[in-house]
């Protein structure tokens, strides 16, 4: 509405209806600028979030341990929240201090191990100074003192030469009447890549080195150069993936162990492949790993290569599978969560990672340490119980009885700040994400075999992910597919306790002579003994 002040109506009522309208004007742009103004808050505060992610990312430390003030301002939390609903008088009759008890280390250096080999050095002193300044005679030995430090031979490498003896024709009369055939030679034990240089320890060597130690083969190439030996990169990429053909039939046991287990830990990573057919170098592809435990204590972890992130991937390496599927909340494994037979579970560990990003974000925030202090009461629970070595039955009975209560108040909690809490900010995606993962994340009290998070699938998939930063890519699919079957034996050999390079230095030693099931059974990692692969 536009005013000509100088020709205003004389008449009050007139003049009423123009206030009346200028008002409702002024009230109709007060509103609009308000919300703006909560829009940009908002999209400030969105920004500031997005901003100080990608400082801690960059410049801050990544690990989501709480440091030592962190954990004590939770507690802090804690035990505001308990004083609230504890009903005991405020003053006790007597004041008992109970000190928990605890176990002190011994200070010093750990002693060296016993089976390490000893050469002894025998330090005495001369046979003047052995005798006495008074009479001449030599002084009686008392003892020794013993000290010990530790040597180190660089890499030796040495040739194995195979020598086969070879016999001709006997001379008697009888032998050529027989068709024997005339020269006869000594058989040599069967080898893991036929017509090369490479002996099982060798072959344990390079790749205990880039699977286990990160070292890119020409790097290693390097190493080698420095003892006068010439094995250049791309033989070596030769020999990972020959030798990891040889371990396909090993990597199909395994996977058929781990789908007779009860639970199936499952997660991903992503890989670049540079020469895939159709895709472009910088595509992302992906390694998928899986960890299972068809024996109690006894964890298989399989790697497995595909180009995608896929729903359908999931429901291929799970096919006939029944029992427990632990994922974190990627909508990938919905489709395999909701097969017959599989029931999937949640993980606690992501959920408080979106609370702890929230909190890292602002330390003030009551919301975000509340929501941390529930996960930790539900860790608390899980082991302090696991620590009291419980059987499965009244470790499960107890879980239940303590985090039961927990769970309930924790998702009472989360419904009531659904709709206080904006949905985009840090922790409405916390809220949001523990209230959608929910009927998965409390399954894990239904077994005692269960576990809170996925952490087992993490710690497996971070020895390939550091080695990533190291070789950064593969080359091809089918070193991409190599890569999957070795680290799926180094780390199920490191899961059951096998020193890699021993594991491996036995398992190519033997496989290429085992000829049966029965056979490559005996070389699997949860089938051997640490003390067994030892040479």
């Amino acid at each position: 509405m536009t005013l000509d002040i100088k020709h205003l109506p004389d008449d009050p009522k007139k003049l009423k209806n123009i206030i009346a309208e200028l008002s409702l004007q002024h009230e109709d742009i007060k509103h609009h600028y308000e919300n703006k103004i909560r829009e940009e808050k908002f999209r400030y505060q969105i920004l500031e979030e997005q901003f100080k992610i990608l400082q801690r990312k960059f410049f801050s430390r990544r690990s989501e341990k709480l440091s030592d003030e962190e954990t004590l301002q939770l507690r802090l939390f804690n035990e505001v929240e308990a004083g609230v609903d504890c009903d005991e008088p405020e003053e006790s009759a007597t004041d008992e201090i109970i000190v928990r008890e605890h176990a002190r280390r011994k200070r010093g250096r750990k002693p060296l191990p016993d089976d390490l080999p000893r050469e002894e050095v025998i330090h005495d002193l001369s046979d003047e100074e052995k005798q006495c300044p008074c009479c001449g005679e030599a002084r009686p030995a008392i003892g020794s003192e013993e000290t010990e430090e530790l040597d180190i031979i660089p890499a030796q490498i040495k040739v194995i030469k195979h020598i086969r003896k070879k016999y001709g024709p006997c001379a008697c009369g009888e032998f050529l009447e027989k068709e024997i055939p005339e020269v006869k030679t000594a058989s040599v034990s069967l080898r893991m890549i036929p017509q090369s240089i490479v002996s099982p320890g060798l072959l344990a060597y390079v790749l205990t080195s880039k699977f286990v130690d990160a070292l890119p083969f020409y790097r290693q190439t390097k190493m080698f150069e420095r003892i006068n030996v010439d094995i250049s990169r791309a033989t070596m990429c030769n020999w990972a993936i020959l030798a990891a053909h040889r371990c396909v039939d090993l990597i199909s046991i395994m996977r058929e162990e781990i789908k007779g287990g009860p639970l199936i830990q499952m997660d991903e990573t992503t890989v670049q492949v540079l020469n895939e057919p159709g895709r472009e170098p910088t595509a992302k592809s992906y390694m998928w790993v899986t960890v299972g435990y068809p024996q109690p204590e006894r964890p298989v972890i399989l790697f497995d290569y595909r180009p995608t992130r896929s729903q359908n991937i999931p429901l291929d390496l799970l096919k006939g599978y029944e029992g427990y599927l632990q994922t974190d909340g990627y909508g990938g494994y919905n489709a395999a969560g909701n097969v017959p037979g599989i029931i999937h579970i949640g993980c606690f560990a992501h959920a408080r990672r979106y609370f702890h990003d929230a909190f890292t974000l602002n330390k003030k925030s009551n919301t975000a340490q509340r929501g941390l202090s529930y996960i930790q009461k539900l860790y608390k629970v899980e082991h302090d119980l696991r620590d009291k070595k419980l059987l499965p039955e009244e470790f499960a009975k107890q879980r239940r009885i303590l985090a039961e209560p927990v769970l309930k108040e924790f998702h009472n909690w989360l419904l009531a700040q659904k709709e206080a809490i904006t949905p985009e900010s840090k922790l409405g995606k916390a809220i949001h994400y523990a209230l959608n993962e929910w009927p998965k994340l409390i399954r894990y009290i239904d077994a005692p075999f269960l576990r809170p998070d996925n952490n087992a699938v993490e710690q497996s998939i971070r020895p390939f992910v550091v080695g990533r930063k190291n070789w950064l890519f593969s080359n091809t699919p089918r070193g991409a597919e190599s890569s999957a079957v070795i680290y799926s034996l180094v780390q199920t050999a490191k899961a059951n306790n096998l020193e890699p390079y021993h594991y491996l230095r036995f398992l190519f030693t033997h496989l290429p002579a085992a000829s049966s099931v029965e056979d490559l059974m005996k070389l699997l990692p949860t089938h051997i003994q640490p003390e067994n692969i030892r040479f």
